[in-house]
Order: C-alpha cells, then sequence, then structure tokens
C-alpha cells in the first residue's frame, strides 16, 4: 500500500510538469532528498526515478522555459570547476571502485546545483523551490520529531522512517540541516505568496521549527546542539526586540532541561572533553591523518581515501568523584575511519586545491547575501528579498558549522541552497537592469487599444 502512495504521488507531479514544466524541477528535489526508492519494496527500486526527473527537468526548461537575458553567476563556473576537478580525482583515485560509487551522486548534486538557477527567474519559482526543499526535509523531521516526544530517542536509535546511515537519513546530517532550515521556515510565516502568511501557516511553520529543534535532541548529536547555540546567536541580529530575545535565549536552558532525556545529556557532557569519547578522539585522530596524508598527495586521493588510513589514539576515562578520581588510559588501534568533517573530507580527497575551491564557493554565496541586505535593505518592496538572503545567509553559516564534524561537503540540500541563493542574486541582477536608463534600446510593440463600443 504504501508503495501505490509514493507511485501515485510521483506520477501526479510528473502529470503536472507536463503542464508546467518546473514541477518536473521540483520533483526533482524531491526525490533527491526524500529517496522515496528507499521507502517502497518493489515498485520505485526498479525504476531509476532519479534519472527520469532530471531528463524530464532539463527538457522542459529547454523547451518551454524563456531564455531571454540568460545568466552565469561566477558560483555557476566554480561549480563547474569543481565538477571537472572531481572528474578528474576521480580517475586517479587510491580505491577507484569505491571512488566511483560516490561520484555517481556526487556529480549529480553538482550539476544539479549549475543548472538550478537557469529555472529560478520568478520570486513565484525561487520560493516554490525552497518550499518544496524544507517539506521534503520535513518528511523526515516530522517523522523524528513525534519519536523524539514519546521515547526520547538516542545516538543512533532514532529511526527516521528507514533503517539508513546516508544522506539526511544520519543522524548529524538531518541535525545539520534540519537547524539551518529554521529562518527559512520562518521566513513564510512572513513573506510567503504560496501560502500566503495566515494563523494555518503560522501554527504549522512554528510546530516545524519545534520538530527541527527537536530533532538534535532526538538523534543526541553533538553537532545539532553547537548549530542552535550558533542560530540562536544569528537571529539576534534581525530580531526587532532584542532585549527580550536574550531574556528568552537565557530562560530556555532553565525550562528544557528537566524534559531533556538522560541518553541527550550524558552524550552532551562528552563536548568538555574530546579524549573521554572514543568517538571524538578517533575523529581528531582521523583529522591528524589526513593534514599529514596531503602533504605527500597535494592533490588529494580522490572519493574515499579515507580507507587508507591507519590510526592510533588514546581514550582517557574519569571515574570516581571528589579526590578519589581515577584515569584510565586506553590505547586504539583502528582503521579506514571516516573523515567525520566536512572540510577534512575535501582536503583528503580533492587536496589542497579542492578544499580552497569548496571553501570559496561557500564564502561567496554568504557574501554576495550580504550584499544583498546591504543593497536593499531600504526597499520596502524588496523586504522580501532581504530577509530571505538573510535566511539563506544564516543557514548557509550553520551549514558550515555543522560540516567541521560531519562530512557533507557534497550533500545535495546545501548544493540546492546554494542555487537558490545564485538565483535570488540573478533575479534582482535582472530587476535592477530593468529599472537602468536604456535610450538605445528598442521597446516592444504593444498592442493597440481596443476601441470602445
Amino acid at each position: 500500500m504504501r508503495d501505490l502512495v509514493f507511485v501515485g504521488f510521483l506520477f501526479a507531479l510528473f502529470g503536472l510538469g507536463f503542464r508546467r514544466p518546473f514541477l518536473f524541477v521540483l520533483s526533482y528535489v524531491y526525490i533527491d532528498l526524500v529517496s522515496p526508492q528507499r521507502l517502497t519494496y518493489l515498485l520505485l527500486n526498479s525504476v531509476p526515478i532519479s534519472l527520469i526527473a532530471v531528463v524530464l527537468a532539463v527538457g522542459g526548461w529547454l523547451v518551454a522555459d524563456d531564455k531571454r537575458d540568460t545568466r552565469v553567476a561566477p558560483r555557476q563556473i566554480m561549480l563547474l570547476a569543481m565538477l571537472i576537478y572531481c572528474a578528474v580525482t576521480t580517475q586517479y583515485a587510491d580505491f577507484p571502485v569505491d571512488a566511483a560509487g560516490k561520484w555517481d551522486w556526487v556529480w549529480k548534486a553538482l550539476a544539479f546545483a549549475i543548472f538550478l538557477p537557469l529555472t529560478l527567474r520568478t520570486r513565484l519559482r525561487i520560493e516554490a523551490m525552497l518550499l518544496f526543499m524544507i517539506l521534503s526535509a520535513a518528511s523526515i523531521i516530522v517523522v523524528g520529531g513525534i519519536k523524539t516526544v514519546f521515547s526520547g530517542g538516542g545516538y543512533g536509535a532514532l529511526n527516521l522512517i528507514v533503517t539508513s546511515n546516508s544522506g539526511l537519513y544520519e543522524g548529524s546530517t538531518i541535525s545539520t540541516v534540519a537547524v539551518a532550515m529554521v529562518p527559512l521556515v520562518l521566513w513564510f510565516t512572513r513573506h510567503g505568496t504560496i501560502f500566503p502568511p495566515n494563523w494555518k501557516v503560522s501554527v504549522y511553520c512554528y510546530a516545524l521549527v519545534f520538530a527541527c529543534l527537536l530533532i538534535p535532541i532526538g538523534t543526541s548529536t553533538r553537532t545539532g546542539l553547537l548549530c542552535i547555540i550558533l542560530l540562536a546567536a544569528l537571529m539576534l541580529r534581525d530580531a526587532k526586540r532584542r532585549l527580550m530575545y536574550l531574556a528568552l535565549i537565557a530562560a530556555s536552558p532553565v525550562v528544557i532541561y528537566p524534559f531533556l532525556p538522560p541518553s541527550f545529556i550524558e552524550r552532551m557532557q562528552t563536548i568538555k572533553g574530546y579524549q573521554g569519547d572514543s568517538s571524538a578522539s578517533t575523529r581528531v585522530a582521523v583529522w591528524a591523518w589526513t593534514a599529514d596524508y596531503v602533504k605527500t598527495h597535494p592533490f588529494g586521493g580522490g572519493f574515499e581515501a579515507y580507507r587508507g588510513n591507519h590510526i592510533r589514539f588514546e581514550t582517557v576515562k574519569a571515574t570516581g568523584e571528589g579526590n578519589n578520581i581515577a584515569f584510565e588510559r586506553k590505547l586504539e588501534i583502528d582503521k579506514a575511519r571516516a573523515y567525520h568533517s566536512a572540510y577534512f573530507e575535501m582536503l583528503g580527497e580533492q587536496g589542497y586545491f579542492g578544499l580552497g575551491l569548496w571553501l570559496l564557493i561557500n564564502v561567496a554565496g554568504i557574501f554576495r547575501m550580504e550584499v544583498i541586505r546591504q543593497r536593499h535593505r531600504k526597499e520596502e518592496q524588496l523586504a522580501w528579498a532581504v530577509q530571505l538572503a538573510s535566511a539563506l545567509q544564516t543557514a548557509h553559516i550553520v551549514y558550515l558549522l555543522g560540516a567541521a564534524f560531519v562530512a557533507i561537503a557534497f550533500q545535495p540540500f546545501i548544493y540546492m541552497l546554494i542555487g537558490a541563493q545564485i538565483g535570488l542574486d540573478i533575479y534582482l541582477a535582472r530587476k535592477r537592469a530593468e529599472t537602468l536608463w536604456q535610450p538605445f534600446r528598442r521597446k516592444r510593440p504593444t498592442a493597440p487599444p481596443v476601441a470602445a463600443a
């Protein structure tokens, strides 16, 4: 029965796409983020729905879309350079078979991010794309939030629809994405046009924000807690009543603490010292190995290069209380441990050049959103764009913090976010160009007025 629901939903989306081709783009957003083929037992597993969606999306744009004044942003060129560079490093990867498996989905994320801004020509399209991103992630987040309320969750114990540890179904990844999209959800309570702001929209959005904040608790991820703290600090910038906001932030821990599950509190306490936790100790050891590795492999080892690491690290566990504390040291040896950081993921797999290019793409996005905020902050009719740029910027910064502890350098969600940033930037540039005085531009002929009867 569940298979039929997913198949029916996708057929409806594809069917509507033949009337409005941009819906093919939105269909791919949904498929790439939710991966409905993982949620079905038979029907969608044997059909390449992702390939079908992207072919229809590109075909619909080529056939039916308006391509006048099409612009290509510098970040699209950077993304293309990243795509080409990753293709080259994949050919010379340390582990070619494993590298080919990761390349199979990475190139799609990069290519779609390059293509996406070409389709985001209007405010409605930008909003619709962000809405599909939010609702697609919400289909996972809401389930996780409900399970957290009733079960308390736990590290590695919260089942997000399916038993999977990849994509948005991985605990630290969904925690980062959930917290990052909070400012985007709040934007729809003030400036949405597809669902105009009213009490129903506000109730759903605030409930979704609550679910987003529950995800780090349900997954017991330290990354999620750090992202929440950063989000609270960044949102102070746009708060109208800052003293009240600061008071609420200060009171929140006191109010929330009694309701937190013990498993979450216990895991958060390991932030104080990484040596007491084998997971954190492993990460530090892998990062040290990666830094040494690129000294002899400056262009990286290609995708999945971490499989060649051999690490030794020491854990220190304190037992007892007061003056009777004993420290137990234990030497551990491991190999083929994942990077657990997007920064070291890029460094180890793509070398210094790949890391630099990736950082440039991300920092440029944050910078361009700040340019939009400052340039249009006094234009009342573009208040929606200024607030959207602020939300996109905040989401991006939160992602970059979460990426420090999760290997999500090529997570499709962030590349769709970058695509939305580029689309908004180009849309506003096009609007500015239309208002400039262009004396040599030929005006389009207008239809003669209809004579009165």
